[in-house]
């Protein structure tokens, strides 16, 4: 029962008229080659693997809670980094551990980390726009409402 744990399988999906050992063989060589000289992975990744990877690791501080979008920032320079949530402060803390030669990448996608953080706080909701739209529609003058009903029953005639 523990072998069959530990062994990995895969799924290979072939398009064939018959299978044959031949086009299982070349499926096969297809995959491994495939998987030889695929591209590395980055991303968000645990501070175990980041640290074996050889290099120092250097830290970074968000007191900010939206992780999320430091996520999809960090995924855009293609960095290597592990997040580790600092719960003994009151709001949590989190500090990004990241590879020592990304300082330069890391410090580029934090500022504009910080520049979407700013233009979320300055955004006006949705709802006060949409209010405001019906304001001003229901301000406009009789006659103009006139016009825009006749110009849609003509459109729909």
């Amino acid at each position: 029962m523990q072998e069959e744990s530990t062994q990995r399988t895969i799924a290979l999906v072939i398009r064939t008229g018959r299978l044959t050992e031949i086009v299982l063989k070349r499926a096969m060589i297809l995959y491994l080659n495939y998987k030889q000289h695929a591209p590395e992975k980055h991303g968000r990744i645990s501070v175990k693997k980041l640290m074996g990877k050889d290099q120092g690791a250097n830290t970074m501080e968000i007191n900010n809670a939206n992780i999320k979008t430091f996520n999809r920032v960090a995924a855009r320079y293609n960095i290597d980094y592990a997040v580790q949530k600092d719960k003994s402060q009151n709001p949590p803390k989190y500090i990004i551990y990241f590879k020592g030669r990304d300082a330069d990448v890391i410090a580029r996608a934090f500022r504009d980390f910080c520049d979407l953080n700013e233009k979320k706080k300055n955004r006006e909701p949705l709802r006060k726009k949409l209010e405001k739209v019906k304001e001003a529609i229901a301000n406009r003058p009789e006659r103009e409402r006139q016009k825009q009903k006749e110009k849609t029953l003509e459109a729909s005639l």
